[in-house]
């Protein structure tokens, strides 16, 4: 799950070179005239999305700009857009990051990791891919930037071992190889779930804000969609990784007691990491299996359908049932839960309010008609083919985002494309949701993920290592996000491409009117 750096610092440089840029637009550009609204809302969409790249202000502090804005221009009343800082997304994420540290709390991540490096490793190749088994499984569930720096000392002191045997110069390639799989494997593993990286879950919320009419989307599909894609690009990523760094020479197998004795270290699974394992699997089959499964060949019906209203269940209310659970469970510790208050202090609420920031600014978009304005500055894709029309536009945020907060990003980005959506009468989830997921695919440069400076910063690493596999594996991971869509995720979300659905077309018209 991705998180991005708080920081506390201010620019009051770049806090006044925003405003500057806010008011020239507001006195001195009319984009449609008669609709002043479609300006205010660029002047805001921009001021927000500078200070969010250059970090002027603290993220979650510039997420507040349009609960003053919006209503001070009137582009939208105050109480309408403050209802979009609170909804069953943030819950989602609240209760899965409970979880998340949870399992940090009582170190059931380290014996997950550790359990999975002692049945996998052995040679250099087993043993990066224990690594990445590891981090992309616990990223599908809690914060990349945690999963990597928890995986850290335990590569440190794998190479350290390989290194005592067989010399630092034979193995100074492969030490390179495992941080850069650690990192690779935190971004690929979040795709997979709703709850793996914030990006995700913008687009969860945004279109349920633009397409009030369509289909929910649930965990279960998401997963049944993503994981393939998941698959595909950790194996060639492995393989690429493993095959550019491998060690000089023939090595031998290090021996699995390695693992291990590390695991024997950590004593026998108590309790509490019995209690936590248990609830994180129920949350896991609960999310999966709430709403009918397609899979293609057959449907899977839910379990909500048990209930008299199915639909009044989401993913959000199972996050936040088993997170009370967490609370309830008690621990070996009398009067005292598997987690406590203090828990709910840790959780990063600068992307909370990144989130609803985030989701004021696309109703902003909307309902000024701000997205069908930069759509038809767009249309000129219509005549592209699909395969095209979804190649380029994940391509082009696959490139953003390396160079940008993947989650500012992508809530920038959706409501643009879901006015270019309309304008081009396409399915808007053809080409929202590759969109979504290439916002997570920026393996060159340390600025791109946390995962990326974290490995990045620990020296051992140089900037043309991370751009030398990265690149490869960006162009890869674009090739399989944009194959499957059209082949798989038209399955899955019943995509006709050819067809402008209908729930579609009842925003379109509202926007009109």
């Amino acid at each position: 799950m991705a998180a991005l750096e708080h920081i506390t610092k201010i620019n009051m440089k770049l806090i006044i070179a925003g405003l500057l840029v806010f008011f020239g637009i507001i006195f001195f550009v009319d984009l449609q005239p008669g609709k002043p609204e479609v300006t205010y809302t660029a002047a805001i969409a921009l001021l927000m999305a500078f200070w969010w790249v250059t970090e002027a202000l603290p993220i979650g502090i510039t997420s507040f700009l349009p609960i003053i804005l919006f209503p001070a221009l009137g582009v939208l009343d105050g109480k309408a857009i403050s209802n979009a800082y609170i909804n069953y997304v943030i819950f989602l994420f609240i209760g899965g990051f409970v979880m998340a540290l949870a399992m940090e709390k009582w170190e059931l991540h380290k014996r997950i990791a550790l359990k999975i490096l002692s049945i996998v490793g052995g040679s250099p190749f087993r043993i990066m891919l224990g690594f990445m088994l590891a981090s992309s499984f616990l990223s599908m569930w809690m914060s990349n930037t945690a999963t990597a720096m928890m995986m850290l000392p335990i590569a440190f002191s794998v190479t350290a071992a390989l290194e005592e045997v067989y010399g630092k110069g034979r193995m100074s390639s492969f030490a390179a190889g495992l941080l850069l799989s650690i990192a690779h494997a935190c971004s690929i593993g979040g795709i997979a779930t709703l709850v793996g990286t914030p990006p995700n879950l913008s687009f969860l919320r945004i279109f349920e804000i633009i397409y009030p009419g369509a289909p929910e989307i649930s965990f279960g599909q998401w997963i049944t969609f993503a994981f393939p894609i998941t698959v595909m690009i950790f194996t060639f990523s492995l393989l690429l990784l493993y095959f550019t760094y491998r060690p000089k020479g023939k090595i031998k197998k290090l021996d699995k007691s390695f693992f291990r004795d590390r695991y024997k270290a950590l004593g026998k699974v108590t309790a509490e990491q019995k209690r936590v394992f248990v609830l994180f699997v129920t949350l896991a089959l609960l999310w999966v299996f709430r709403a009918d499964l397609n899979i293609g060949f057959t449907t899977i019906p839910g379990w909500s359908s048990i209930f008299k209203n199915p639909k009044f269940l989401n993913d959000g209310t199972v996050a936040i049932f088993v997170a009370m659970l967490l609370f309830v469970v008690p621990s070996t510790k009398k009067n005292e839960g598997l987690v406590g208050w203090k828990i709910m202090l840790k959780i990063p609420w600068h992307i909370v309010f990144l989130f609803g920031g985030g989701f004021a600014l696309a109703k902003g978009f909307i309902d000024s008609g701000l997205s069908n304005y930069v759509g038809g500055l767009l249309s000129g894709t219509k005549d592209m083919s699909p395969v095209m029309l979804v190649g380029t536009l994940t391509a082009l945020m696959s490139t953003l985002t390396e160079f940008t907060s993947n989650t500012a990003t992508t809530e920038m980005m959706l409501p643009i494309i879901s006015g270019l959506a309309t304008e081009i009468r396409v399915n808007p989830l053809l080409i929202m949701i590759p969109v979504t997921l290439a916002a997570s695919m920026a393996f060159m440069l340390p600025i791109a993920t946390p995962p990326n400076a974290i490995v990045f910063g620990t020296g051992k690493l140089k900037m043309i290592q991370l751009i030398k596999t990265g690149f490869i594996i960006d162009i890869f991971a674009t090739i399989i996000i944009v194959l499957m869509t059209i082949i798989w995720g038209t399955v899955i979300f019943d995509i006709d491409p050819t067809v402008f659905p209908d729930w579609a077309e009842q925003t379109a018209t509202i926007i009109k009117h």
